[in-house]
């Protein structure tokens, strides 16, 4: 009897580990090779945290809603420039970035974005537990006082947890920008959080 052929795998099926969890980069890849459900699996594990990241970047919620929209519809569109061996969260947050930047260069803030239509996914319910409202309004104010340089690299260090190098990957800088940035922003954010605190014993 002639052995059967073994099942073709793709390079993407090949990185993968039985009972592992597909690394994001693996979904890119397999989305990249046409499985579309690998892209609602990046989709519902990112959406939640890039639509947090928006939020506090154009201090819109709303429209933090319409740019993850716009960022994952953009994902789509470009995954033929997705190199293999690249981080996948460094280039989404580049996406969201962009999108977010170019959002405020129209002078748009607050205001409803539109897209080319809907993805067929919903974002993942963000439900807030228990939190110091004033003490996140203050080190909200204090972030929107910080020139983009400084708080964009605050943003993805402190609330996306992100590494330097990953930082330097996404904004398209050396590691040792980044580092120099964060901590001018950290220096004056925490100048900014104690005059603020200041004013409201006052």
């Amino acid at each position: 009897m002639k052995p059967a052929s073994a099942p073709v795998r793709t390079d993407a099926d090949s990185a993968r580990t039985p009972g592992a969890v597909d690394s994001d980069e693996v979904l890119m890849a397999r989305f990249c090779e046409g499985h579309a459900p690998a892209f609602d699996a990046l989709f519902q594990r990112h959406s939640r945290q890039v639509r947090g990241y928006l939020t506090r970047l154009t201090g819109s919620v709303a429209s933090a809603e319409d740019l993850v929209q716009l960022t994952f519809m953009s994902l789509v569109r470009s995954r033929g420039r997705f190199l293999v061996g690249s981080r996948f969260k460094p280039w989404l947050y580049a996406i969201a970035t962009n999108a977010a930047r170019d959002f405020q260069r129209r002078g748009r803030r607050g205001e409803e974005l539109t897209s080319e239509g809907e993805l067929p996914v919903s974002i993942p319910d963000d439900s807030p537990g228990p939190r110091d409202a004033g003490l996140e309004r203050a080190v909200r104010q204090a972030l929107d006082m910080l020139p983009e340089g400084q708080r964009i690299p605050i943003l993805l260090h402190r609330f996306e947890g992100m590494g330097f190098a990953e930082i330097a990957d996404t904004l398209g800088l050396t590691e040792s920008a980044v580092k120099v940035r964060a901590h001018r922003g950290y220096a004056r954010l925490r100048e900014l959080l104690a005059t603020l605190h200041t004013e409201t014993m006052e």
